[in-house]
């Protein structure tokens, strides 16, 4: 390629492992940082050799900007809609951290605006590109498994330190804002959730209305169940551990070790001895994210996390929630 991609970055406080993931490809270059916190702004800056000329505090200069041609968006969830609709306006391609939004209005029109802009939209659910979670998904798509029929995955994160103000807003569930992370990687090994039911507990978190440890049992055929657990006060390491059960084998992986378990049964269907298989831990693989955004810029490919997948993680998270509260089974609404 010729030209090379101008990235900008947006959100120095979250962002900048996709710094890092734009500078490691060859065919970008990094033409603006941008954060409203100045010192953020200055230790990025800094700590990546990126020249002050190119700082911005206001993202309306990237906005404005028409040499800029590709935007990572790591800023509070609730900034998202206006900041990547902003941007897709202005024809840059983005890439916007996960969750899409938070609430049904907001992703409906993200997915709306995307549509309309004609630019690539991506949504960072990143466990689609952590290696443990790609293994897995070779290893069922490969039939080692046989038949799935139960798969679960968690989201274990202790946020009493991490709790600021965006994070406690009530429209920011736990569910939906660390949750969707766990949700999402289910949709994406298991298909979509028809049916959810879920119950919450509050005992850990106390700036915070809503519930801080929810478990969710979804239905996604009459033979393939599964189960989310989400903890944003709970009192371990940060993990995704996540079990996928299959009629001729089972698979246990996480996002932060240097291993998984594989259990397969031989011709009898007598389990055999555990198998180690060795994987490399690289939990936010924002390298491996840009490159897949910026080849389907360059060759005009189709995104896979788009708004429309974005969204239905969204809608699905939304549907644990809505159970949650009510007590009821709920589908979530998938059209978008």
């Amino acid at each position: 390629m010729d030209k090379k991609l101008k990235v900008a970055n947006i959100g120095m406080k979250f962002g900048m492992c996709h710094v890092e993931g734009a500078m490691k490809y060859s065919g970008a270059e990094i033409a603006a940082l941008c954060d409203c916190n100045e010192e953020n702004l200055r230790f990025a800056g800094e700590r990546y050799g990126i020249p002050e000329e190119k700082w911005v505090t206001d993202y309306m200069d990237i906005v404005n900007n028409p040499d800029i041609d590709v935007v990572t968006v790591a800023i509070p969830d609730q900034q998202h809609v206006k900041v990547s609709c902003d941007l897709l306006r202005a024809g840059k391609h983005v890439l916007c951290e996960k969750p899409l939004a938070l609430t049904r209005e907001d992703i409906e029109e993200m997915v709306r605006v995307a549509d309309e802009s004609g630019a690539k939209f991506m949504v960072g659910q990143i466990c689609r590109f952590t290696p443990a979670f790609e293994k897995a998904k070779e290893i069922i798509e490969s039939g080692t498994l046989g038949e799935l029929y139960f798969v679960e995955s968690e989201y274990a994160h202790d946020y009493m330190k991490l709790c600021d103000d965006w994070r406690a807003d009530p429209k920011r569930h736990g569910v939906i804002g660390g949750g969707c992370h766990a949700v999402d990687l289910l949709r994406w090994l298991a298909g979509d959730p028809k049916e959810v039911f879920a119950y919450g507990t509050k005992r850990l978190l106390p700036m915070v209305e809503y519930d801080d440890a929810t478990i969710a049992i979804m239905k996604f055929d009459e033979n393939l169940v599964g189960k989310v657990f989400v903890s944003t006060g709970c009192k371990r390491d940060y993990t995704m551990r996540t079990c996928i059960y299959g009629t001729k084998g089972t698979l246990i992986c996480d996002n932060t070790s240097p291993t998984m378990t594989l259990f397969v049964t031989d011709e009898e269907g007598v389990v055999q001895p555990a198998q180690t298989i060795d994987i490399q831990v690289n939990n936010h693989n924002a390298t491996k994210e840009f490159e897949v955004f910026a080849d389907a810029i360059i060759n005009d490919k189709p995104i896979v996390t788009d708004a429309r997948e974005g969204a239905k993680t969204v809608a699905a998270c939304l549907a644990i929630v809505e159970a949650a509260t009510t007590g009821k089974i709920v589908k979530p609404d998938y059209n978008f």
